[in-house]
Parts: C-alpha cells; structure tokens; sequence
C-alpha cells in the first residue's frame, strides 16, 4: 500500500484546512486510516483515525469538536478537515494505513497500530 497525503499549508490562528490521503495499491487490505502528527522536537502522536469498513471514528481529545476524518472508499481516500485551527496545531501531519484486525481503540491510536505510512505534510498555523 502506497500513501499519498496532501493539502498542508500555513493557515491564521482560527482558520481552516483539509487534508487528503490517497491510498493505492494493496487496498483491499486496508482495516484503518489515521492521521497522526509530530512537532519538532516531540514525538509522533495520534490525532484521529477511521475504521474503513465500518466507519466507527477516534480522536485525539485535543482535537475533538475541530477536526473530522473521514473516508472515500471508491477513491481510497481519507479526509481530515480541520476547523478552529490553533498554533499547537503547527506540525508534520502523517497518515497511516492498518491491515490486519482491530478491536477496541487501542491499536487504533498507536504509531504501531499501522503497517504503511505517507510521506507527511506541513501544517502550520500562525498565531
């Protein structure tokens, strides 16, 4: 599985962005789609992440009510849209692809939870 994300950018304090992931290749594999993110100088942390079969959604508790993901599954894409967007945003914003069999939220939320990852965007957002 091949990812390809897109749309980073700089945004103000405030606005918005969306960002897209497009999957190729092995899709038909494919269990999860997240996003996660990573601040210079901090570790890589989950954000949100979508089950692609059943739809069910997570998110990190610092972006519930802000962001939403969601899926395409005849264009193997995965969305994140991303409102009221703050400077603690401002990061590399990676999406990552699960095969395999997830339960509960734990597998979900973790960088290992995910076999195949994209090449990241920048989001940044002035203050």
């Amino acid at each position: 599985v091949q990812l390809q994300a897109s749309g980073g950018g700089l945004v103000q304090t405030g606005g918005s962005l969306r960002l897209s992931c497009a999957a190729s290749g092995r899709t038909f594999s494919i269990s999860a789609m997240g996003w996660f993110r990573q601040a210079p100088g901090k570790e890589r942390e989950f954000v949100t992440a979508i089950d692609w079969r059943g739809g069910s959604t997570y998110y990190a508790d610092s972006v519930k009510g802000r962001f939403t993901i969601s899926r395409d599954n005849a264009k193997n894409t995965v969305y994140l849209q991303m409102n009221s967007l703050k400077p603690e945003d401002t990061a590399v914003y990676y999406c990552a692809a699960g095969e395999g069999y997830y339960s509960g939220s734990y597998r979900y939320t973790r960088p290992m939870g995910y076999n195949y990852w994209g090449q990241g965007t920048q989001v940044t957002v002035s203050s």
